[in-house]
């Protein structure tokens, strides 16, 4: 029979599923019914809402959580390296620019930001299958604290071209990243990166304090001739 710790690991676990599955169907019936749309030059205040309160319930309940902290501290990292691939589709923010759909103050930052994360982290994802001491390295958090700086100067542009009514013209500016379906990336895909990042930067933390390495590393393939039994 399971033991109790699993039992629990297994009911937080879906838990988790659950919430996020909820999440994201609440996020798509308000996003298409126009509830995080605002005129240009209005503060973008729901989408800072849908941004920020889906981050600030996830560290309440790590805060206060046992049973959440302890899975989000036995995460895999390589899973949330290779989710944080994905983050290479910014290039879709140039493209809208392009086409005159984003202004530029937000769409080449924001682009060229998660460009370089999705490309980096196809390496960040093969450094913890091969070395079992990447994961508690300075610079596997230093990649993480960029990954979450990329995602908060994407946000703060795109809110400040709204505000501020600044873009290519008086009527090309981010307010479109409020509209279904782009508003997904700003209030499901953001918080939902920004949390891994957080996960992944705490854990590499817990593992350099405690002089670990990360347990799902696999050994280095050395090559060389091979051994044919007679």
């Amino acid at each position: 029979m399971a033991s109790e710790d699993e039992k629990d690991n297994r009911e937080v676990k879906t838990a988790v599923w659950t919430v996020l599955l909820v999440w994201l169907v609440l996020t798509c019936i308000l996003g298409a019914n126009g509830t995080f749309a605002r005129e240009p030059g209005a503060p973008p205040l729901p989408i800072l809402a849908g941004v920020l309160t889906p981050i600030i319930l996830f560290l309440l309940a790590f805060r206060y959580t046992g049973s959440f902290r302890d899975l989000v501290m036995s995460l895999d990292l390589q899973l949330a390296a290779t989710v944080q691939a994905w983050r290479f589709a910014g290039m879709g923010f140039i493209a809208l620019y392009a086409y005159g759909v984003l202004p530029g103050l937000f769409a080449w930052p924001a682009g060229l930001g998660d460009m370089a994360i999705g490309i980096t982290a196809v390496w960040v994802m093969l450094a913890l299958r091969d070395r079992a001491d990447f994961a508690a390295s300075r610079l596997f958090r230093v990649w993480n604290l960029l990954g979450m700086l990329d995602l908060v100067v994407a946000i703060s542009l795109g809110a400040l071209s709204s505000v501020l009514g600044i873009g290519i013209s008086g009527k090309i500016t981010a307010f479109p990243m409020a509209l279904f379906p782009l508003v997904l990336i700003p209030v499901f895909l953001v918080p939902l990166f920004f949390m891994l990042h957080v996960a992944s930067w705490l854990q590499s933390i817990h593992l350099a304090e405690a002089g670990g390495t990360y347990r799902w590393a696999c050994p280095p393939v050395h090559g060389g001739p091979s051994e044919i039994p007679a």
